[in-house]
């Protein structure tokens, strides 16, 4: 069963400095549909509505992003990080958080993820799939050398 479109309103200003809806649309997407996203923080309101649209990559140098993840029962993600401050909103099912310390998470809808830079996979062990919303604004790397990034591990790094 696929699952629910997610319908983005963007808002923008008319001529006259007014609130209008710029855009009212299903977005289209897979596994990874992108909601927004921002080139720089702080964002410039003033851009082009449609600025926002961009396809999602591991990473969003200077910006942030705004992402909806559906993982279906018996995926297993690789172990990855990002250089980024994630905040993991869990909107429906189940779903582990494994970090590379071998520690779990087992998270259900309604819960939050503050992801800082970690190592982590995700597994669905469950019946049902499981949607995510999840907010990506760039952070400064770790860096080689730092206590806490291991070299031999997976995932994304500029």
């Amino acid at each position: 069963m696929p699952a629910p479109a997610i319908r983005r309103v963007v808002t923008g200003h008319s001529a006259e400095g007014l609130a209008v809806v710029a855009l009212d649309e299903v977005a289209q997407g897979g596994v990874v549909t992108q909601g927004w996203m921002t080139e720089t923080v702080p964002s410039n309101n003033v851009d082009d509505w449609d600025a926002g649209m961009s396809q999602p990559g591991p990473s969003i140098p200077g910006g942030s992003a705004l992402r909806f993840v559906d993982i279906n029962p018996g995926y297993r993600s690789a172990m990855h990080r990002t250089s980024t401050i994630d905040y993991v909103f869990i909107l429906s099912g189940e779903l582990d958080m494994e970090l590379d310390s071998g520690e779990t998470a087992h998270l259900k809808g309604g819960d939050i993820v503050i992801q800082r830079g970690t190592n982590h996979a995700w597994v669905n062990r469950y019946d049902e799939p499981c949607r995510l919303a999840v907010v990506l604004v760039d952070a400064k790397p770790l860096g080689i050398g730092h206590p806490r990034r291991r070299e031999d591990g997976g995932g994304y790094r500029r």
